[in-house]
């Protein structure tokens, strides 16, 4: 049957918990802050936000037609990612240090998305892992937290090695997202940031 490929959605939804972790890099007097990132199952509804993903390979759609109950069309779904950041400033001399003014707000313009499994030293990409992509971002983050959506997993991924090999076995990949946000301040100073999250790929029931 004739795959479909359709891209995943992100939902702007509220955020269940915080950040598996961050580092943040950058010369300029704000830096970013994640205060949480999570993943989005991506299907024709997409799922809730959880800083665990559990990423389906494929999955069977029963409408439209000439989908059905009886004859499932096999999708394939990209997952998504919601991040919440501020900008907070690194100077704790000022009267309110952690407020940003307009000018230290942080523009993202890019970000990168790169798989490392720990049960697998050095991964290889296309063989253990996805390979890592980059994506255009174009938000402002200012010192209230701001929310965001990109795409965490590409539905080209899961009809690559090594998910594709997951469609007819039982078996499950567990992987960390490494994703690099890129940006840059109003005054033009680079400013980056690095956050994680774990993704559990596998063919799960629909």
């Amino acid at each position: 049957m004739q795959l479909l490929f359709r891209f995943g959605v992100v939902a702007t939804l509220a955020v269940a918990s915080a950040s598996c972790g961050s580092v943040a890099k950058g010369q300029g007097p704000s830096f970013l802050v994640i205060d949480s990132l999570a993943g989005i199952r991506g299907n024709t509804t997409p799922g809730t936000p959880s800083t665990t993903l559990t990423s389906d390979v494929i999955t069977n759609v029963t409408s439209p037609a000439p989908c059905s109950a009886t004859a499932p069309c096999p999708t394939i779904f990209g997952d998504s990612g919601q991040a919440v950041m501020r900008a907070v400033m690194k100077d704790a001399g000022s009267a309110n240090p952690s407020s940003a003014s307009a000018i230290n707000h942080i523009t993202l313009e890019r970000y990168h998305v790169k798989y490392i499994r720990s049960d697998v030293a050095n991964p290889t990409q296309g063989v253990d892992v996805p390979y890592e992509f980059d994506g255009a971002l174009r938000v402002t983050i200012q010192d209230a937290p701001t929310t965001f959506g990109f795409l965490l997993v590409r539905n080209q991924a899961k009809d690559e090695a090594p998910l594709i090999f997951l469609r007819s076995n039982p078996a499950i990949v567990s992987a960390i997202a490494q994703i690099t946000f890129f940006g840059r301040d109003q005054n033009g100073n680079e400013i980056s940031i690095l956050g994680e999250i774990t993704i559990n790929f596998g063919n799960f029931g629909d």
